[in-house]
Protein backbone atom coordinates (compact mmCIF):
# COMPACT_ATOMS: atom_id res chain seq x y z
CA UNK A 1 0.00 0.00 0.00
CA UNK A 2 1.24 3.52 -0.85
CA UNK A 3 2.40 5.34 2.27
CA UNK A 4 1.91 9.11 2.63
CA UNK A 5 3.23 11.47 5.30
CA UNK A 6 1.06 14.57 5.64
CA UNK A 7 2.70 17.83 6.73
CA UNK A 8 0.26 19.09 9.38
CA UNK A 9 0.31 22.79 10.26
CA UNK A 10 -2.70 22.59 12.57
CA UNK A 11 -4.93 24.38 10.07
CA UNK A 12 -7.92 23.35 8.02
CA UNK A 13 -5.99 22.94 4.76
CA UNK A 14 -3.56 20.27 5.95
CA UNK A 15 -6.39 18.61 7.90
CA UNK A 16 -8.49 18.31 4.73
CA UNK A 17 -5.46 17.12 2.76
CA UNK A 18 -4.97 14.29 5.26
CA UNK A 19 -8.64 13.30 4.96
CA UNK A 20 -8.46 13.25 1.17
CA UNK A 21 -5.38 11.02 1.23
CA UNK A 22 -7.23 8.57 3.45
CA UNK A 23 -10.22 8.60 1.13
CA UNK A 24 -7.89 7.67 -1.75
CA UNK A 25 -6.83 4.53 0.11
CA UNK A 26 -3.33 5.58 1.17
CA UNK A 27 -1.69 4.50 4.43
CA UNK A 28 -1.25 7.85 6.16
CA UNK A 29 0.45 9.54 9.09
CA UNK A 30 0.59 13.19 10.10
CA UNK A 31 3.68 15.17 11.04
CA UNK A 32 4.28 18.68 12.35
CA UNK A 33 7.59 20.50 12.24
CA UNK A 34 8.47 22.22 15.51
CA UNK A 35 10.32 25.27 14.23
CA UNK A 36 10.86 27.58 17.19
CA UNK A 37 10.30 27.98 20.90
CA UNK A 38 7.17 29.96 21.74
CA UNK A 39 9.04 31.78 24.47
CA UNK A 40 11.52 33.01 21.86
CA UNK A 41 8.95 34.86 19.77
CA UNK A 42 5.88 35.33 22.00
CA UNK A 43 2.71 33.26 21.61
CA UNK A 44 0.11 34.48 19.11
CA UNK A 45 -3.04 32.67 18.08
CA UNK A 46 -2.75 33.38 14.36
CA UNK A 47 0.73 32.11 13.65
CA UNK A 48 1.37 28.66 12.24
CA UNK A 49 3.38 25.86 13.84
CA UNK A 50 2.88 27.14 17.40
CA UNK A 51 2.34 24.75 20.33
CA UNK A 52 -1.43 25.18 20.07
CA UNK A 53 -1.24 24.25 16.37
CA UNK A 54 0.61 21.07 17.29
CA UNK A 55 -2.27 20.14 19.58
CA UNK A 56 -4.81 20.92 16.83
CA UNK A 57 -2.93 18.72 14.37
CA UNK A 58 -2.69 15.93 16.93
CA UNK A 59 -6.47 16.11 17.51
CA UNK A 60 -7.19 15.87 13.78
CA UNK A 61 -4.94 12.82 13.43
CA UNK A 62 -6.68 11.20 16.38
CA UNK A 63 -10.05 11.87 14.72
CA UNK A 64 -8.79 10.30 11.48
CA UNK A 65 -7.18 7.39 13.37
CA UNK A 66 -3.73 7.90 11.87
CA UNK A 67 -0.32 8.09 13.59
CA UNK A 68 1.12 11.51 14.40
CA UNK A 69 4.68 12.72 14.76
CA UNK A 70 6.36 15.96 15.82
CA UNK A 71 9.84 16.58 14.41
CA UNK A 72 12.08 19.13 16.08
CA UNK A 73 13.70 21.29 13.40
CA UNK A 74 14.30 24.37 15.54
CA UNK A 75 18.06 24.43 14.88
CA UNK A 76 17.61 24.06 11.12
CA UNK A 77 14.85 26.68 11.05
CA UNK A 78 17.01 29.21 12.83
CA UNK A 79 19.98 28.52 10.55
CA UNK A 80 18.16 28.25 7.21
CA UNK A 81 15.28 30.71 7.63
CA UNK A 82 15.59 33.11 10.57
CA UNK A 83 19.27 33.98 10.17
CA UNK A 84 19.04 34.53 6.36
CA UNK A 85 15.87 36.59 6.95
CA UNK A 86 17.78 38.91 9.30
CA UNK A 87 20.81 39.06 6.99
CA UNK A 88 18.65 39.92 3.99
CA UNK A 89 17.05 42.87 5.80
CA UNK A 90 20.45 44.10 6.96
CA UNK A 91 21.59 44.08 3.33
CA UNK A 92 18.70 46.33 2.34
CA UNK A 93 16.56 43.62 0.73
CA UNK A 94 13.06 42.38 1.56
CA UNK A 95 13.02 38.57 1.98
CA UNK A 96 10.24 36.03 1.66
CA UNK A 97 10.91 33.54 4.49
CA UNK A 98 7.95 31.29 3.61
CA UNK A 99 9.72 30.38 0.37
CA UNK A 100 12.90 29.56 2.28
CA UNK A 101 10.94 27.47 4.79
CA UNK A 102 9.43 25.46 1.93
CA UNK A 103 12.83 25.08 0.28
CA UNK A 104 14.90 24.12 3.32
CA UNK A 105 12.45 22.66 5.82
CA UNK A 106 9.27 21.26 4.30
CA UNK A 107 10.64 19.97 1.01
CA UNK A 108 14.10 19.14 2.24
CA UNK A 109 14.29 18.20 5.94
CA UNK A 110 10.75 16.87 6.23
CA UNK A 111 10.86 15.37 2.74
CA UNK A 112 14.05 13.46 3.63
CA UNK A 113 12.61 12.37 6.96
CA UNK A 114 9.60 10.92 5.14
CA UNK A 115 11.91 8.93 2.86
CA UNK A 116 13.95 7.60 5.77
CA UNK A 117 10.74 6.43 7.46
CA UNK A 118 9.65 4.59 4.32
CA UNK A 119 6.92 6.92 3.05
CA UNK A 120 6.36 7.10 -0.69
CA UNK A 121 4.99 10.66 -0.74
CA UNK A 122 4.94 13.84 1.27
CA UNK A 123 1.55 15.55 1.20
CA UNK A 124 0.85 19.20 2.04
CA UNK A 125 -2.18 21.46 2.13
CA UNK A 126 -0.87 23.85 -0.54
CA UNK A 127 -3.23 25.05 -3.26
CA UNK A 128 -1.29 23.98 -6.33
CA UNK A 129 -1.17 21.03 -8.73
CA UNK A 130 1.48 18.58 -9.91
CA UNK A 131 1.30 16.82 -13.26
CA UNK A 132 3.73 14.84 -15.38
CA UNK A 133 4.33 15.95 -18.95
CA UNK A 134 3.42 12.94 -21.11
CA UNK A 135 5.87 13.99 -23.83
CA UNK A 136 9.00 14.98 -21.90
CA UNK A 137 8.36 13.06 -18.70
CA UNK A 138 9.13 16.15 -16.62
CA UNK A 139 7.11 16.85 -13.51
CA UNK A 140 5.25 20.14 -13.75
CA UNK A 141 4.13 22.54 -11.06
CA UNK A 142 0.83 24.17 -12.00
CA UNK A 143 -1.41 26.80 -10.50
CA UNK A 144 -4.41 25.77 -8.41
CA UNK A 145 -7.82 25.67 -10.08
CA UNK A 146 -8.87 28.43 -7.69
CA UNK A 147 -6.46 31.22 -8.65
CA UNK A 148 -7.51 33.31 -5.65
CA UNK A 149 -5.91 30.66 -3.40
CA UNK A 150 -3.07 29.64 -5.70
CA UNK A 151 0.22 29.10 -3.85
CA UNK A 152 2.47 28.07 -6.73
CA UNK A 153 4.47 31.30 -6.22
CA UNK A 154 5.98 30.04 -2.95
CA UNK A 155 6.72 26.58 -4.41
CA UNK A 156 8.89 27.57 -7.37
CA UNK A 157 12.01 26.11 -5.73
CA UNK A 158 10.82 22.49 -5.91
CA UNK A 159 13.00 19.97 -7.72
CA UNK A 160 11.98 17.17 -10.04
CA UNK A 161 12.59 14.61 -7.29
CA UNK A 162 10.44 16.55 -4.85
CA UNK A 163 7.61 17.07 -7.33
CA UNK A 164 7.56 13.38 -8.22
CA UNK A 165 7.09 12.41 -4.56
CA UNK A 166 4.72 15.17 -3.38
CA UNK A 167 0.91 15.32 -3.29
CA UNK A 168 -1.23 18.47 -3.30
CA UNK A 169 -4.79 17.13 -2.80
CA UNK A 170 -6.33 20.62 -2.56
CA UNK A 171 -5.18 21.75 -5.99
CA UNK A 172 -8.62 21.28 -7.53
CA UNK A 173 -10.63 22.69 -4.59
CA UNK A 174 -11.66 26.16 -3.49
CA UNK A 175 -11.40 27.18 0.16
CA UNK A 176 -15.13 26.79 0.76
CA UNK A 177 -14.97 23.16 -0.45
CA UNK A 178 -12.02 22.50 1.84
CA UNK A 179 -13.87 23.82 4.89
CA UNK A 180 -17.03 21.90 3.92
CA UNK A 181 -15.03 18.66 3.70
CA UNK A 182 -13.50 19.26 7.13
CA UNK A 183 -16.92 20.07 8.59
CA UNK A 184 -18.49 16.88 7.18
CA UNK A 185 -15.78 14.86 8.91
CA UNK A 186 -16.20 16.82 12.17
CA UNK A 187 -12.56 17.90 12.13
CA UNK A 188 -11.84 20.43 14.88
CA UNK A 189 -10.02 22.76 12.47
CA UNK A 190 -12.97 23.15 10.07
CA UNK A 191 -13.66 26.77 11.05
CA UNK A 192 -10.18 27.66 12.28
CA UNK A 193 -9.00 31.05 11.09
CA UNK A 194 -6.12 31.05 8.59
CA UNK A 195 -2.69 32.18 9.74
CA UNK A 196 -1.91 35.73 8.67
CA UNK A 197 1.33 36.68 10.38
CA UNK A 198 4.83 35.43 9.76
CA UNK A 199 5.20 32.58 12.26
CA UNK A 200 8.33 33.87 13.99
CA UNK A 201 7.19 37.53 13.94
CA UNK A 202 3.76 37.01 15.52
CA UNK A 203 2.99 40.70 16.06
CA UNK A 204 4.08 41.77 12.56
CA UNK A 205 6.78 44.08 13.94
CA UNK A 206 9.75 43.04 11.81
CA UNK A 207 11.98 45.83 13.11
CA UNK A 208 11.50 44.80 16.75
CA UNK A 209 12.17 41.16 15.87
CA UNK A 210 15.37 42.04 14.00
CA UNK A 211 16.65 44.17 16.86
CA UNK A 212 15.87 41.41 19.36
CA UNK A 213 17.25 38.63 17.16
CA UNK A 214 20.48 40.34 16.14
CA UNK A 215 21.07 42.31 19.33
CA UNK A 216 22.00 45.29 17.18
CA UNK A 217 20.71 48.82 17.62
CA UNK A 218 19.68 50.32 14.26
CA UNK A 219 21.80 53.21 13.02
CA UNK A 220 19.86 56.38 12.18
CA UNK A 221 20.67 58.23 8.97
CA UNK A 222 19.38 60.93 6.63
CA UNK A 223 16.07 60.82 4.77
CA UNK A 224 16.51 62.49 1.39
CA UNK A 225 14.52 62.97 -1.80
CA UNK A 226 15.56 62.02 -5.30
CA UNK A 227 15.82 65.74 -6.04
CA UNK A 228 18.27 66.45 -3.25
CA UNK A 229 16.28 67.65 -0.25
CA UNK A 230 17.14 66.40 3.25
CA UNK A 231 13.91 65.90 5.19
CA UNK A 232 14.91 64.28 8.46
CA UNK A 233 16.33 61.11 9.94
CA UNK A 234 15.32 57.47 9.56
CA UNK A 235 15.55 55.02 12.47
CA UNK A 236 17.34 52.19 10.67
CA UNK A 237 17.00 51.22 7.01
CA UNK A 238 15.56 47.79 7.76
CA UNK A 239 12.46 49.47 9.20
CA UNK A 240 11.36 50.47 5.68
CA UNK A 241 10.30 48.69 2.50
CA UNK A 242 10.34 49.78 -1.12
CA UNK A 243 7.04 51.41 -2.05
CA UNK A 244 6.16 52.28 1.57
CA UNK A 245 4.24 55.52 2.13
CA UNK A 246 2.79 55.37 5.64
CA UNK A 247 4.89 55.35 8.78
CA UNK A 248 7.83 57.35 7.41
CA UNK A 249 6.93 60.30 9.62
CA UNK A 250 7.95 63.05 7.22
CA UNK A 251 5.44 65.82 6.42
CA UNK A 252 5.55 67.00 2.81
CA UNK A 253 3.17 68.87 0.47
CA UNK A 254 2.67 65.75 -1.66
CA UNK A 255 2.79 61.97 -1.00
CA UNK A 256 6.29 60.51 -0.82
CA UNK A 257 7.30 56.84 -1.03
CA UNK A 258 10.41 54.82 -0.22
CA UNK A 259 12.19 54.45 -3.56
CA UNK A 260 15.63 53.21 -2.55
CA UNK A 261 17.70 52.21 0.48
CA UNK A 262 21.24 53.54 0.00
CA UNK A 263 23.23 51.19 2.21
CA UNK A 264 26.61 52.65 1.26
CA UNK A 265 25.63 56.04 2.69
CA UNK A 266 22.91 54.86 5.12
CA UNK A 267 20.33 57.05 3.39
CA UNK A 268 16.61 56.45 2.94
CA UNK A 269 15.65 57.86 -0.46
CA UNK A 270 12.09 59.06 -1.10
CA UNK A 271 10.35 59.93 -4.34
CA UNK A 272 6.98 60.22 -5.98
CA UNK A 273 4.83 57.22 -6.89
CA UNK A 274 5.86 57.39 -10.56
CA UNK A 275 9.50 57.05 -9.50
CA UNK A 276 8.83 53.49 -8.30
CA UNK A 277 8.10 52.09 -11.77
CA UNK A 278 10.66 50.14 -13.78
CA UNK A 279 10.80 47.25 -16.22
CA UNK A 280 14.03 45.26 -15.81
CA UNK A 281 15.35 43.10 -12.98
CA UNK A 282 17.73 40.19 -12.49
CA UNK A 283 17.34 36.94 -10.56
CA UNK A 284 20.15 34.80 -9.18
CA UNK A 285 20.32 31.03 -8.64
CA UNK A 286 17.09 30.40 -10.56
CA UNK A 287 15.27 27.08 -10.40
CA UNK A 288 13.85 25.73 -13.66
CA UNK A 289 10.86 23.39 -13.54
CA UNK A 290 9.06 23.28 -16.89
CA UNK A 291 12.18 22.67 -19.00
CA UNK A 292 15.50 20.92 -18.48
CA UNK A 293 17.37 24.01 -19.69
CA UNK A 294 16.76 27.57 -20.84
CA UNK A 295 19.11 28.60 -23.64
CA UNK A 296 17.27 31.45 -25.36
CA UNK A 297 14.91 34.31 -24.45
CA UNK A 298 11.25 33.38 -24.08
CA UNK A 299 8.06 35.37 -23.66
CA UNK A 300 6.00 34.48 -20.62
CA UNK A 301 4.29 36.14 -17.65
CA UNK A 302 5.68 36.82 -14.19
CA UNK A 303 4.87 37.81 -10.64
CA UNK A 304 7.41 39.72 -8.56
CA UNK A 305 5.20 39.69 -5.44
CA UNK A 306 2.99 36.95 -4.05
CA UNK A 307 -0.41 38.43 -4.84
CA UNK A 308 0.56 40.48 -7.88
CA UNK A 309 -1.33 39.92 -11.09
CA UNK A 310 0.89 38.25 -13.69
CA UNK A 311 2.29 40.58 -16.32
CA UNK A 312 3.85 39.84 -19.77
CA UNK A 313 7.61 39.70 -19.77
CA UNK A 314 10.68 38.72 -21.79
CA UNK A 315 12.82 36.23 -19.83
CA UNK A 316 16.48 36.02 -20.91
CA UNK A 317 19.07 33.52 -19.60
CA UNK A 318 22.50 35.09 -19.03
CA UNK A 319 25.97 33.49 -19.41
CA UNK A 320 26.60 33.50 -15.63
CA UNK A 321 23.50 31.36 -15.00
CA UNK A 322 21.29 34.22 -13.80
CA UNK A 323 18.18 35.43 -15.62
CA UNK A 324 17.03 38.86 -16.72
CA UNK A 325 13.36 39.75 -16.76
CA UNK A 326 11.99 42.69 -18.71
CA UNK A 327 8.31 43.55 -18.39
CA UNK A 328 6.52 44.91 -21.43
CA UNK A 329 5.11 47.71 -19.28
CA UNK A 330 6.73 49.27 -16.17
CA UNK A 331 5.81 47.67 -12.84
CA UNK A 332 5.67 49.28 -9.40
CA UNK A 333 8.19 48.62 -6.63
CA UNK A 334 10.15 45.65 -7.94
CA UNK A 335 12.14 44.75 -4.83
CA UNK A 336 15.44 42.99 -4.13
CA UNK A 337 15.03 39.86 -2.02
CA UNK A 338 11.55 39.06 -3.26
CA UNK A 339 10.90 36.14 -5.61
CA UNK A 340 10.20 36.45 -9.31
CA UNK A 341 8.16 33.50 -10.58
CA UNK A 342 7.59 32.91 -14.28
CA UNK A 343 4.55 31.28 -15.86
CA UNK A 344 3.44 29.80 -19.16
CA UNK A 345 -0.32 29.77 -18.75
CA UNK A 346 -0.96 27.74 -15.61
CA UNK A 347 2.50 26.12 -15.65
CA UNK A 348 5.36 27.41 -13.51
CA UNK A 349 8.42 27.81 -15.70
CA UNK A 350 10.62 28.51 -12.69
CA UNK A 351 11.76 31.36 -10.53
CA UNK A 352 14.50 32.95 -8.49
CA UNK A 353 15.36 35.65 -5.99
CA UNK A 354 15.54 39.20 -7.31
CA UNK A 355 19.16 40.29 -6.85
CA UNK A 356 19.06 43.64 -8.63
CA UNK A 357 16.56 45.97 -10.24
CA UNK A 358 16.78 48.60 -12.95
CA UNK A 359 16.03 51.24 -10.33
CA UNK A 360 18.84 49.99 -8.07
CA UNK A 361 21.31 50.21 -10.95
CA UNK A 362 20.32 53.70 -12.06
CA UNK A 363 20.41 55.13 -8.53
CA UNK A 364 23.73 53.50 -7.68
CA UNK A 365 25.24 55.03 -10.81
CA UNK A 366 23.85 58.45 -9.89
CA UNK A 367 25.27 58.33 -6.35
Amino acid sequence: MTKVLIAMSGGVDSSAAAALCLQQGFSCAGATMKLYENEEIGVHSRTCCSLSDIEDARAVCARLHIPYYVFNFTREFRRDVMEPFAACYRQGSTPNPCIECNRHLKFDRLFRRAQVLGYDYLCTGHYARIEQDTVTGRWLLKKARDEKKDQSYVLYGMTQEQLSHTLFPLGDLCKEETRALAARLSLSTAQKQDSQDLCFVPDGDYAAFLQRFTGETPTPGPIVTLWGETLGQHQGLYRYTIGQRRGIGIPYPEPLYVVWKDLANNRLVLGRNQDLFSRRFWVEKPNLIAFSSLSRPIRCTARVRYHQQEEPLLLTPLPDGSWQGEFLTPQRAITRGQAAVFYDGDRVIGGGEISRTELDSSLEEAT
